[in-house]
C-alpha cells in the first residue's frame, strides 16, 4: 500500500538516494518549480541506502546538477497532462536535459554508471503466449496498435493494454491482428502506440509512460526485428494511421489550467487517514497492520516566493499561447 517514490540527487561528484512512501503522485508537481526547488523537496525526505525496483517504485526522479540532467517517471492522468507538464518543465528547467525515464529504474541506475539491471532479477520481464482482444466499445484506449498489411495498407486498433505489453507476447500477435475485427477510432489520445511492419521487420514504438525492458531488445519472439523507438513523439505513427482512425486533436489548455490551480494545493494527508483507519478494530478483533514507512508523510519543501512566481509566469505564458493556438 502506498505511492512509493525514489529520488536521486547528484551534486559535486556524489549522489544520494531519498525515499517517500507517498510521493509518487507528487513527482511531477514537485519538479515544476525548477531544479533548486525540486532538490530541496527531495532532500526533505528520508535518506536511504536501498533501491526500489520497477514493481514497487511508482514514481522517481534523478536530478544531476553536475551534468544538468533530469530523469523522471510518474503516472499522468492523461496524454494531455503529461504534455502539459513537459511544456512547463521546458521553461522552468532552462539549460537542462529533461528526459522521461522510459526504462524506469533502469534509466536511473544506468545514468549513474551502475547498469540497467541493478534492481532487476533475471527473467524480471515476463513474456506470454500471443493474445489479443478487440474491444468494440473502447474509445479511450490505453495504447494504439497499427499494422502494415502485405498490400501496403495500414490497419489500426485501440487497446486497453499498456504499450510494452504488445511486445511481450511475441510475433504471434501479428497473426491475431490480421484476423481481428475493428475497434472504434480513439476519442482521447492514448499513452503510447506500437506499429508493426512485417515487410521491413520493424517495430516502431512511442509512449508517454514507462516501457521498461525496451533496452533488452530484441525481446523473446522478436529476433531479427529492429526496434525504432520514437520516445514521446507520436507523430510517426500518426502519419501512418488510416484516415478513419486518426489520433484526435487534444488541447492541453485544461491540463495547464489544472497545474496552475494545483500550485497552492497541499498534498493529501494520507498519514492522518491511515491513523484513523488503524484505530478501527478489524474483523473478529484482528489488529490492522501498517508498514512503519506508511506513517511517514511525504515531506515536500515549499518553493520560495520567487520560484512560485516564475512557475506562475511560465504557466500563464503557456496557457496564453495555447489559447491563441486554439
Amino acid at each position: 500500500m502506498g505511492e512509493r517514490a525514489q529520488y536521486v540527487v547528484v551534486e559535486g561528484g556524489s549522489w544520494q538516494r531519498y525515499y517517500s512512501h507517498w510521493g509518487a503522485n507528487r513527482v511531477i508537481g514537485d519538479l515544476l518549480a525548477g531544479p533548486a526547488a525540486a532538490t530541496r523537496c527531495f532532500r526533505a525526505n528520508r535518506e536511504t541506502d536501498e533501491w526500489l525496483d520497477d514493481v514497487w517504485c511508482e514514481g522517481a526522479a534523478l536530478v544531476d546538477h553536475d551534468r544538468r540532467v533530469l530523469l523522471w517517471f510518474a503516472f499522468a492522468d492523461s496524454w494531455a497532462d503529461h504534455v502539459a507538464a513537459r511544456a512547463v518543465l521546458a521553461r522552468t528547467w532552462p539549460g537542462w536535459d529533461v528526459r522521461l525515464a522510459h526504462d524506469g529504474m533502469g534509466d536511473l541506475t544506468h545514468h549513474l554508471g551502475l547498469g540497467r539491471d541493478l534492481t532487476r532479477v533475471p527473467g524480471w520481464l515476463e513474456t506470454f503466449e500471443p493474445s489479443w482482444y478487440a474491444d468494440a466499445e473502447c474509445t479511450e484506449p490505453w495504447s494504439v496498435v497499427s499494422l502494415r498489411l502485405p498490400d501496403g495498407s495500414v490497419r489500426a486498433w485501440g487497446s486497453t493494454r499498456e504499450t510494452i505489453d504488445h511486445l511481450t507476447v511475441g510475433l504471434g500477435l501479428i497473426d491475431l491482428l490480421v484476423a481481428s475485427p475493428p475497434t472504434p477510432a480513439p476519442a482521447e489520445m492514448p499513452y503510447g502506440g506500437v506499429h508493426f511492419d512485417p515487410q521491413a521487420r520493424t517495430v516502431s514504438l512511442w509512449a508517454v509512460e514507462t516501457v521498461a525492458g525496451m533496452h533488452d531488445w530484441p525481446l523473446p519472439g522478436w529476433e531479427n526485428w529492429r526496434l525504432d523507438f520514437h520516445g514521446e513523439d507520436h507523430t510517426q505513427q500518426a502519419g501512418l494511421l488510416p484516415a478513419d482512425f486518426a489520433f484526435p486533436r487534444t488541447p492541453i489548455t485544461p491540463a495547464l489550467r489544472s497545474l496552475a490551480d494545483g500550485i497552492a494545493t497541499p498534498p493529501p494527508d494520507n498519514v492522518e487517514f491511515l491513523a484513523r483507519a488503524t484505530a478501527v478494530p478489524g474483523p473478529e478483533n484482528t489488529v490492522p497492520a501498517v508498514a512503519p514507512a506508511a506513517l511517514v508523510p511525504h515531506g515536500p519543501a515549499d518553493p520560495t516566493p520567487a520560484e512560485l512566481a516564475a512557475l506562475r509566469t511560465a504557466l500563464e505564458a503557456l496557457i496564453a499561447g495555447a489559447d491563441i493556438g486554439g
